[in-house]
């Protein structure tokens, strides 16, 4: 029986040297039984994110690698993004695939930033199903304030004290967020306005936190490069609340304040199921379904 594989979505806090990014990709490559599906930077946020997969060992093998490379390149006092972030590598999720359960991915997160911890002395804060700690599961909550935020809960309270590393931050590479969890959609609305005080209010309003859509992390972010703000989702699950939902939920809101979309984009990777969704209620294709897609059925003859 071949090997389950899993997938890791690697978050850096680097967006704009390129030799950099090429660096982070070239240590994930570096590992035997590892892809590099997809990479993806963005200057304003000043971030790169990396989507990998391949047999747990491996995975771990390159995850460690990417953080290690990160450490050593990435510096976060000449560090500024539009993006929240508390590490170098800033988040090192890992999502259950084919034939992998929940439960291996935790092991393996703690495996991971017990190394990290130990090896590169940065403090390590489990989230999400890896956590063992309730109120410190939600990523939002470990960001909240930023690093500073999170340097002083270090040091003041007891309850803040990193899973695993020193109690302390790294002088550059700040502290890592990782985790397990189960599939997202990062998924990003560009409005037709620099005002960004709009695109937060958006943001509040179709969140979950803020009463809104159910599974929806959202922000109001600035695109200086093109004068222009963006409302940044996740989508922590699809089945719950669907890509052409929020869509058309930021696109109500928008419009209802006088502003159109620009255009939208896709962060890392998407499941198809996700897609075929998306393009069946717009077309109002009731008999579309992944198994209508011709490549999953050229896929079925070819295993």
């Amino acid at each position: 029986m071949a090997e389950s594989i899993i997938e890791c979505v690697a978050n850096c806090s680097e967006g704009r040297k390129a030799e950099t990014i090429q660096a982070l990709a070239d240590a994930i490559n570096s590992v035997k039984g590892v892809s590099l599906l997809d990479r993806h930077h963005d200057n304003d946020h000043h971030r790169c994110v990396f989507t990998f997969v391949g047999i747990p060992d491996a995975v771990a093998q390159a995850a460690f690698a990417l953080v290690k490379t990160s450490t050593e390149l990435i510096d976060l006092r000449q560090h500024a993004g539009q993006h929240p972030r508390i590490g170098a590598t800033d988040v090192l999720p890992f999502i259950p695939l084919d034939g992998e359960t929940m439960y291996q991915c935790v092991e393996l997160a703690k495996k991971v930033g017990k190394r990290i911890g130990d090896e590169l002395r940065i403090p390590v804060f489990l989230y999400e199903e890896a956590c063992n700690q309730p109120f410190r599961k939600p990523l939002e909550v470990i960001r909240r304030g930023g690093l500073s935020s999170l340097a002083a809960r270090m040091k003041s309270d007891p309850a803040w004290s990193p899973d695993f590393g020193p109690a302390k931050l790294h002088p550059s590479a700040g502290a890592i967020a990782v985790g397990a969890r189960h599939l997202l959609i990062a998924f990003n609305i560009v409005l037709d306005t620099n005002d960004l005080t709009l695109a937060q209010a958006i943001a509040k309003t179709i969140r979950t936190s803020g009463g809104g859509l159910p599974a929806v992390k959202a922000l109001g972010l600035e695109l200086k490069s093109r004068g222009l703000v963006q409302v940044s989702m996740n989508l922590t699950n699809f089945h719950m609340t669907p890509l052409h939902v929020v869509f058309e939920a930021v696109r109500t809101e928008a419009e209802r304040r006088g502003v159109s979309i620009a255009n939208s984009e896709l962060v890392g990777l998407i499941p198809q199921e996700a897609v075929t969704q998306a393009v069946a209620n717009y077309l109002k294709c009731e008999s579309l379904a992944s198994d209508r897609i011709l490549e999953t059925r050229l896929r079925r003859c070819q295993s």
